[in-house]
């Protein structure tokens, strides 16, 4: 290997590692999010505690446009190298003090104040984080080869939320169900500043972007890139165009298929935390090669086609996926092993417990919480074959996502000049997978419940698909239309 491709491996990895651990960090949040509803929220009305959690979660993703139009600045202005050692400290010491907050129990109103002060500050750290580290491996690649090396920072966020699963799988496995209730779920939170300070020895020894120093030599930055990214009229454009005719859809067909699918298991189908925790694993780890070979397909055959088509295939494939992944687990209509149902008190709480022939098992928890109010908590365990099912279906999902995924990073960074790369990727970046993508788990659970509520359509388990089919079909016509295609990398 010559001294060039060592060079270029390292300043990926480099980069990589950083951006995979700012992932950890800003999803581990959403992997505990069932736990922390009962943590940092009142817990008399558990839906409403899981949808505020939602909401906090959500929150974050709707703060990173803002991240991306400070530190994007700043990384036009002083360096693209920088902003994101600053963005990574940020995102670190967040997430550190989220694991530290008192529950709702002990501290009141200061828990959810808190935890939503500190989800903000993850979201701006994550919006300056993201196109600092594409852009700076995009203009370290070659630009014939410059959509295989960026997929390699795309699969960051999908590693990213596989590692924060097995660490929650690794630590739930390490301690009783009770402890880890009690004090295990801080752990996942407390663990990633050693994987930050890592990051940050590792990214100290990295050198500034060559086509950045090359601008900054010839004095040949940007005096004012917000100006220059959104008061040019030209520019102002192709914004638009990346954030209506891309990233809106590329964003929700992201989280629908990683987070929206591991809510609609857990929550909606109600099956068993980790069965739910390493089916997506399997799954994820099945499909993230996919986002490699994508990116260097669209070196070959131009960035849109790949996007468009993974968009496509995804509206016309959601409902008809969702609608088997329900019925894999869904008992309603599987046998009973006669003699297995069993109920068990104990002081408040039944314990309703049943076993099917299939060798899948019911659990339901029903505990009262006033003379009136009773809370219900079921799970349910399916036998290996339809696990593996399951697994199956989440591959096809994770693949939609790697078509319109991988190739983003560079369809972006071709789109603007360098002096304003880093400001005018980074807002419809974030603001497609921020607003329009990070809400989707929150509004379409949301959907489900009030259609459940209302009980007027026939799969009321599907109604929150409407969100991103709609928006992604919009982002499709769009893209089609007005987005020139181009056959190789700019």
């Amino acid at each position: 290997m010559t001294t060039k491709k060592q060079s270029l491996a390292y300043i990926i990895s480099a980069s990589s590692v950083g951006t995979l651990i700012e992932w950890y960090d800003f999803y581990i949040f959403g992997s505990l999010a069932t736990v922390l509803s009962t943590k940092f929220f009142p817990t008399d009305n558990p839906t409403a505690a899981f949808l505020n959690t939602l909401a906090t979660f959500a929150a974050g993703f709707v703060v990173r446009p803002f991240g991306a139009l400070v530190f994007g600045r700043l990384g036009d202005l002083i360096g693209r190298k920088y902003t994101f050692m600053v963005t990574l400290m940020l995102m670190g010491g967040a997430t550190f003090a989220i694991g530290l907050i008192p529950s709702y129990a002990t501290i009141g109103a200061w828990a959810p104040i808190l935890v939503l002060t500190l989800r903000l500050l993850q979201g701006l750290a994550l919006g300056g984080e993201y196109g600092g580290a594409a852009t700076y491996v995009a203009e370290h690649a070659p630009a014939e080869r410059r959509g295989f090396f960026t997929s390699w920072i795309q699969t960051t966020a999908t590693l990213g939320l596989v590692i924060s699963l097995a660490v929650i799988m690794a630590t739930r496995s390490s301690m009783s169900k009770e402890a880890f209730d009690d004090f295990g779920w801080r752990i996942p939170f407390l663990v990633s500043i050693l994987m930050v300070l890592v990051s940050l020895l590792i990214r100290k020894n990295m050198e500034e972007s060559p086509m950045f120093a090359k601008a900054k030599a010839e004095g040949n930055i940007s005096k004012n890139p917000l100006k220059e990214s959104f008061g040019n009229k030209l520019n102002l454009k192709y914004v638009l165009l990346a954030l209506f005719g891309a990233t809106m859809g590329q964003g929700l067909v992201w989280y629908t298929g990683q987070f929206y699918a591991q809510t609609f298991l857990l929550k909606i189908c109600n099956l068993d935390d980790i069965q739910t925790n390493t089916i997506l694993v399997i799954g994820l780890l099945l499909g993230t090669p996919l986002f490699v070979i994508f990116g260097a397909l669209s070196d070959k055959i131009g960035r849109k086609g790949i996007m468009m088509a993974g968009m496509i295939i995804a509206v016309l494939s959601y409902r008809p996926i969702f609608d088997q992944m329900y019925k894999t687990v869904d008992v309603t209509n599987k046998t009973v092993v006669p003699g297995s149902e069993k109920m068990t008190l104990k002081g408040k709480t039944t314990t309703i417990t049943k076993e099917y022939t299939d060798g899948s098992s019911y659990k339901n928890v029903i505990t009262e919480v006033s003379p009136d109010k009773t809370e219900s908590k079921i799970s349910i365990k399916i036998n290996e074959k339809d696990q593996w099912t399951l697994v199956g279906y989440v591959f096809f999902l994770i693949s939609f996502v790697t078509m319109a995924y991988g190739p983003i990073a560079a369809f972006l960074v071709e789109m603007f000049p360098t002096k304003i790369r880093y400001t005018s990727m980074s807002l419809p970046y974030h603001i497609g997978n921020g607003v329009f993508g990070g809400l989707m788990p929150a509004i379409a659970t949301f959907l489900v419940s009030n259609a459940q509520t209302a009980g007027v359509v026939q799969k009321p388990y599907l109604e929150g698909l409407n969100y991103p089919i709609a928006l992604i079909s919009v982002c499709v016509v769009i893209g089609i239309i007005y987005i020139k295609s181009a056959k190789k990398a700019a």
